[in-house]
């Protein structure tokens, strides 16, 4: 090597790549353990109970004494698409749904929201104070109101006595349109609190910037607000329409499924079934169907939530 030539330093050694440490037993046991109360709670009062109610489903017990029972597969699926009653069950409880959640609840909560949005405080107040108090009385509570409100002698009646127009009994001829609306009064609040926090997110500049382009306000509604709160109004239909689909008390209460079977929805169907009949496991079969309808509409919902906006 000649003078004056300096010799090319060396490469830094790479430092050595420790892999990552796997947590050992010790700390997954630290983080699984303070889940364990409730996983036991879950296990024994949901999963238990369902998984039972889904075993009797295939049985034919029976309340009436009966000493055993016996696996009869399908038999009480078969047996309820063939009964008459069942599918009139269905075909209520499909009305009821789409007339008081779909249609009723969805509607109403939205255009109380838009509407409370323009509003006064003093009629906010009001209105959101006679709305909400409709949705925390108890369902039986809320049932017997409505029922004296269409009675034949209730005050719908009177009202129409008073204003010349016909009156007729309303829970004897259109019994299904008449807890449809109790439904409706009943649960709007719920879609009105929701659409309220939606339009709230809204940002004004949005809305101001479309008026000055002269969009009026059905342009307005269709155009930039029902898309912008398109996932508020799916979650709002899919929890409406659970909990319509369950609504035993309010059409028991006002009807009991009558007269005939004009306002038996499949809860109702289903408590008749299992006990006024004492056929446990044609009605828990038809409590699986009922379960069923209500995962279908889950779906459509969830499909439509995964949609982006």
């Amino acid at each position: 090597m000649s003078v004056g030539t300096r010799a090319a330093p060396a490469a830094p050694v790479a430092a050595p790549v420790t892999p990552p440490r796997r947590p050992g037993r010790p700390r997954f046991l630290a983080r699984a353990l303070p889940l364990a109360p409730a996983v036991i709670l879950l296990l024994l009062f949901l999963a238990g109970p369902i998984a039972y109610c889904a075993y009797i489903a295939f049985t034919d017990l029976q309340l009436t004494g009966q000493a055993h029972s016996s696996f009869v597969g399908f038999e009480n699926f078969r047996a309820a698409f063939k009964d008459e009653a069942f599918l009139n069950a269905v075909w209520l409880t499909l009305v009821f749904t789409v007339l008081s959640s779909l249609v009723g609840q969805n509607t109403l909560g939205l255009a109380l929201a838009a509407l409370m949005q323009r509003a006064s405080k003093p009629v906010r107040t009001l209105v959101g104070g006679i709305v909400i108090t409709a949705w925390v009385l108890p369902e039986v509570v809320a049932g017997f109101l409505l029922y004296a409100f269409f009675r034949r002698e209730g005050t719908l009646n009177a009202i129409l006595d008073w204003l010349r127009l016909p009156t007729q009994n309303w829970l004897f001829t259109l019994p299904i349109l008449a807890v449809s609306f109790a439904n409706v009064w009943r649960g709007t609040a719920f879609s009105m609190l929701v659409y309220s926090a939606a339009l709230n997110e809204i940002p004004k500049e949005i809305t101001e910037a479309a008026e000055v382009d002269g969009a009026g306000g059905w342009r307005r509604m269709w155009h930039i607000t029902l898309p912008m709160i398109r996932r508020s109004i799916g979650t709002n239909l899919m929890l409406n329409t659970l909990q319509t689909l369950s609504v035993f008390g309010l059409i028991w209460v006002m009807t009991r499924g009558g007269p005939g079977n004009r306002s038996q929805t499949l809860p109702l169907f289903m408590y008749e079934q299992a006990f006024q009949k004492s056929m446990i496991g044609y009605g828990t079969a038809v409590a699986l169907l009922l379960l069923v309808v209500g995962a279908l509409f889950s779906v459509v919902y969830m499909r439509l939530l995964r949609t982006e906006v």
